[in-house]
């Protein structure tokens, strides 16, 4: 059997104990709905077909949806930077009968703003907070017309240490 790096490992288990947060608070959030009856989990564990199309949930892994039967699915690069989608999200796809793909985020995870630097390296651009890098789309460093060195408010899991993704709330 071969190794697997430590930083895999790390990241595969902030990946399951952010999912598991994420899941206890959309628990918390439909007992607080619908009282303590019916409860239901996110994302769900299949792919269903409904009238609309097919519907898949799955988790945002900070620029692609991965779906319960470990699919990949991109995200339009505009809605997740306008969205302000950030790792941990639960979403729903729905593939329509004609082909459209629809994305809609329905299990925000918790999150926290932070203050960091603009920086562009490896043919990427991150945002560096107190020492740690986090990658963000180029959508967003279109869209706010960002630059190297520039201060940016960034959105980040508030429970996941191991996120490698941040989400652009504004330019400063």
């Amino acid at each position: 059997m071969s190794e697997i790096p430590e930083k895999q490992i790390k990241r595969l288990r902030g990946l399951i104990s952010e999912a598991e947060t994420s899941l206890a608070a959309a628990k918390e959030l439909l007992v607080s709905i619908l009282g303590d009856g019916e409860t239901i989990t996110a994302p769900r564990e299949t792919i269903v077909s409904g009238p609309e199309g097919k519907v898949i949930e799955g988790i945002f892994d900070g620029q692609i949806m991965i779906g319960p039967d470990g699919k990949n699915y991109p995200v339009p690069a505009n809605y997740a930077s306008k969205s302000k989608l950030v790792e941990g999200d639960i979403m729903k796809l729905t593939i329509t009968d004609d082909g459209k793909f629809l994305y809609k985020q329905i299990g925000p995870v918790e999150r926290k703003t932070v203050i960091g630097t603009l920086v562009y390296h490896d043919d990427k651009y991150y945002v560096e907070v107190a020492g740690r890098e986090y990658q963000i789309l180029y959508a967003s460093v279109t869209y706010f017309r960002l630059r190297n060195g520039s201060q940016v408010s960034v959105v980040i899991p508030a429970n996941n240490d191991e996120a490698t993704w941040a989400a652009v709330e504004a330019a400063l």
